[in-house]
């Protein structure tokens, strides 16, 4: 047990020290992997019949090069040495099947990321992917990444929010795929031939969310004339600090999808319900963290009242006017908790100003928390539908339905013969449009939103000076 310890130990010291972006073998890797990326069809497989397409040849000389720079690079990870030689088996597992549809199970299933924590760990990851809220295709991609688990963290995960999988990280650099909006890491999106029994594992980049977070609140603070107390000021200012508050609100909403009174599936993985259904999943997910976050500054924690104030500002001013409106679930469950606070005189918007409650505002997010949390528990006793309805009903208590809703008009108005699933036909691609506040709001932020596509913690320097002129 020694032993693995101070092996361990030596792998985080040169895994820290020399840094895989540095070597010259990650440009080689990088250039190889992007000249692959637009030969590959949707499914990953290339097609050497279509237009544009190389010889297999080329081909594979090609990938010949993306195993020899992993080679070259994985004795600076030597903690990631199995996971590495069964991915070269896989590549060239790949180039010996004419490059059909990829399949990395055996790697994926070599790669423990979450079995070794360590703060400042670096991983160098290669894998035929989609990116989430990124590129829809499973392209290869190369990314070279560093965990982040400090002390204070790796404390609270053992004595209060037990999640063994999850994986703070950071982006060292990344290929195309990731020059996206793009800010998680999952095994789901690899191709793989079948789903593994079980996943080991989730990485979300924390320094991405937070130069995001910092870029969008900026704009939003500015547009909207919203005076800021000092020590959220300086949050916004503030990279390193922003990180930590989202690392810790990624880990207490990860776990939660598994926690509390749950009538469904908690991801909702195999089940096709009303987009509003995975709202409200996401939602209370945010708010347990929002609850958490309050019971941690009232317990000394700095990072808890950092966490309050970057679940409501992402949520309220990012979430909602990002993406498209076809079946936004996360722009809905914003939506929802910015009219919630609005209904409740915490948030008002007055003479083109907003204003907060500052003191109110915790207690008055928790009390949402609790109005969702009693609707799962309800929902243990309901059948599905009526479960259904008692979400819409919720929703539709805040938030104006579409005028030409089915849903809206009750169950009268749907064909109660057919089964739950066949009834999700009938909801609106945008059930619950945005309100005049968010249609103006959309439009002055659209350009900073857009603007944070690939963006990464190194472009959000001179953000501080911004968000303290903006106050």
């Amino acid at each position: 047990m020694t032993e693995i310890l101070v092996q361990d130990a030596a792998s985080a010291a040169i895994s820290t020290a020399d840094r895989v972006i540095e070597h010259p073998a990650w440009p080689r890797l990088k250039n190889a992997v992007e000249e692959i990326r637009p030969w590959q069809s949707k499914d990953g497989s290339i097609d050497f019949d279509a237009d544009g397409a190389p010889t297999r040849a080329a081909a594979e000389a090609t990938l010949d090069r993306v195993i020899d720079a992993v080679e070259e690079l994985s004795p600076l990870l030597p903690h990631d040495a199995a996971y590495h030689r069964a991915l070269a088996t896989d590549l060239r597992t790949w180039a010996d099947g004419a490059f059909g549809v990829p399949d990395f199970l055996d790697s994926l299933l070599a790669f423990q990321p979450a079995t070794g924590r360590a703060d400042g760990l670096q991983h160098l990851v290669v894998f035929p992917m989609y990116t989430q809220n990124g590129n829809p295709d499973r392209n290869l991609e190369a990314v070279a990444l560093r965990m982040v688990w400090p002390d204070w963290l790796a404390e609270l995960e053992r004595t209060r929010y037990d999640n063994p999988l999850f994986c703070g990280i950071t982006f060292e650099d990344f290929t195309s795929g990731y020059d996206t909006h793009s800010a998680v890491l999952f095994p789901e999106t690899i191709a793989v031939r079948e789903a593994p029994e079980r996943f080991t594992w989730g990485g979300i980049f924390c320094d991405r969310e937070a130069a995001r977070f910092r870029a969008v609140t900026t704009e939003a603070v500015g547009v909207l004339g919203l005076e800021l107390p000092e020590d959220i000021r300086a949050l916004v200012g503030d990279q390193k600090r922003c990180q930590k508050a989202f690392v810790l609100w990624d880990m207490v909403h990860d776990r939660t999808h598994s926690h509390g009174d749950l009538p469904f599936d908690p991801f909702m993985i195999k089940q096709r319900q009303p987009f509003w259904m995975y709202g409200l999943e996401e939602l209370r997910c945010d708010l347990t963290a929002f609850k958490e976050a309050v019971r941690l500054e009232a317990d000394g924690f700095p990072q808890g009242r950092d966490v309050q104030y970057a679940v409501l500002f992402d949520r309220m001013f990012r979430f909602p006017v990002t993406g498209e409106r076809v079946r936004n679930y996360d722009g809905l469950g914003g939506q929802l908790l910015f009219a919630y606070l609005h209904q409740h005189d915490v948030v008002r918007w007055t003479d083109n100003t907003l204003k907060i409650d500052w003191e109110r505002a915790p207690q008055v997010t928790n009390q949402l928390c609790a109005e969702i949390e009693k609707l799962y528990r309800d929902g243990i006793d309901r059948p599905k539908l009526v479960h259904w309805f008692a979400a819409y009903e919720l929703v539709s208590s805040y938030l104006s339905p579409h005028p030409g809703s089915r849903w809206a008009k009750g169950p009268d108005a749907l064909d109660l013969t057919q089964p739950p699933r066949k009834l999700v036909d009938d909801v609106l691609p945008d059930e619950f449009p945005l309100s005049m506040f968010y249609e103006a709001l959309s439009k002055k932020l659209k350009n900073v939103i857009a603007s944070t596509k690939g963006i990464r913690a190194s472009d959000q320097v001179a953000v501080g000076a911004a968000s303290g002129a903006a106050a």
